[in-house]
């Protein structure tokens, strides 16, 4: 896919600020610091619509990104960041489980987990949690430059098996860095939009 247009719409905490026009919406979930802005920004060519930090837990809004006027890419908080309060945790994870379980528009979440790593204890709790409310996952494996080519199918299998990835859910390898990944990723999102 081709970007056009690219803007971010709305940084939003409750229901009543979400953009109402009704476009599609592919909310991005992961762990902080796995690569879900990165991931954002090379899908749309531009080096920082998405706020990329070295510092976990930076994202404490839903952010909408409006892409080519016909759809949402939806950044929400990452989950497993434990310098952030219990109070604040327990707030995010409010605010994450309404926009999952009631928002209309939301038509599939992009799960990001890191492919040098086996999925940890919260991929597991987001991946089930998207599963019991039937949501459909598109699982990026991000930063596959940083694993050897030799090694990539067994890391790929890991995290099919660790996760118990459904079959009708995809899993794409993907490379902020080169690139790699991307028209795979953009034919899974346009099966959704």
């Amino acid at each position: 896919m081709k970007v056009h247009q690219a803007e971010i719409v709305i940084s939003a905490v409750k229901e009543e600020q979400y953009p109402d026009d009704r476009l599609p919406e592919i909310a991005l979930a992961g762990r902080s610091n796995v690569g879900k802005s990165s991931f954002i920004n090379k899908m749309i060519q531009r080096k920082n619509l998405a706020r990329t930090s070295s510092k976990p837990g930076k994202t404490q809004t839903l952010n909408f990104y409006k892409i080519n006027e016909a759809f949402y890419f939806v950044d929400v908080p990452g989950y497993g960041y434990a310098k952030v309060s219990k109070k604040e945790r327990k707030a995010w994870g409010k605010m994450m489980e309404n926009y999952f379980t009631k928002r209309e528009n939301l038509k599939a979440a992009i799960m990001v987990v890191d492919m040098r790593h086996k999925p940890t204890e919260d991929d597991l709790l987001m991946y089930d949690f998207l599963k019991y409310y039937e949501i459909p996952v598109i699982v990026i494996a991000t930063k596959m430059d940083k694993v050897p080519k030799s090694k990539r199918a067994k890391h790929v299998k890991q995290i099919t098996e660790e996760l118990e990835l459904e079959t009708k859910d995809i899993m794409i390898p993907f490379s902020a860095e080169t690139g790699d990944g991307k028209d795979e990723a953009w034919s899974a999102i346009k099966s959704y939009i």
